[in-house]
C-alpha cells in the first residue's frame, strides 16, 4: 500500500526520483497516466493491468466506462525506473498536471499521485473542512 506525502523535485530532464520507500514496489515497471484533479497517477504495472481489465469488463455496455478507459490509456506511459529510482514524466503529462519543479507525491492506496506542490497545498487546504465533516458521517469520530 502506498501511504504518505513526499516532496521531490523534477530535474532539468523532467525526471522524478521516486521516494525510496516506494522503489521496490515499482522496480519491475509502472504506468504513469492522467489522474483526477489535474494530478498524475502512478501504478505498479500489475495494478494498472488489473484496473484496465476491470474497466474493460464494463466498457462494452457503458459509454462512460469506454470514455474513461480511452482517456486513461491515451495518456498512459509505461516506465521502468533507472538504478537511481528515476522515471521520466513525459512532457504532455507534465503539462496536463502543471508540473514544473516542486512536486508532492502522495500515497493513494494502490497507486501514487503526483501533484504540483502548490496545487496540492491549495487542494489540501480546500478539502480540510470537507474532510472533517465527512469523517463523522463515514468513519465516525477518531
Amino acid at each position: 500500500m502506498f501511504l504518505g506525502t513526499h516532496s521531490p523535485r523534477l530535474d532539468d530532464k523532467g525526471r522524478l526520483i521516486l521516494p525510496a520507500k516506494f522503489r521496490d514496489k515499482l522496480a519491475g515497471g509502472l504506468v504513469v497516466t492522467r489522474g483526477q484533479e489535474r494530478s498524475l497517477s502512478v501504478f505498479p504495472m500489475a495494478a494498472f493491468e488489473a484496473k484496465v481489465a476491470e474497466l474493460s469488463a464494463g466498457a462494452g455496455s457503458s459509454k462512460a466506462a469506454r470514455d474513461y478507459l480511452r482517456v486513461l490509456l491515451a495518456g498512459a506511459s509505461d516506465e521502468v525506473p533507472d538504478k537511481q529510482g528515476r522515471i521520466t514524466l513525459p512532457p504532455p503529462l507534465r503539462a496536463y498536471a502543471g508540473l514544473d519543479r516542486d512536486l508532492a507525491v502522495i500515497g493513494a492506496g494502490d497507486h501514487l499521485e503526483v501533484w504540483d506542490a502548490r496545487t496540492w497545498e491549495d487542494y489540501l487546504a480546500a478539502q480540510e473542512e470537507v474532510f472533517s465533516e465527512t469523517s463523522e458521517g463515514v468513519v465516525g469520530s477518531p
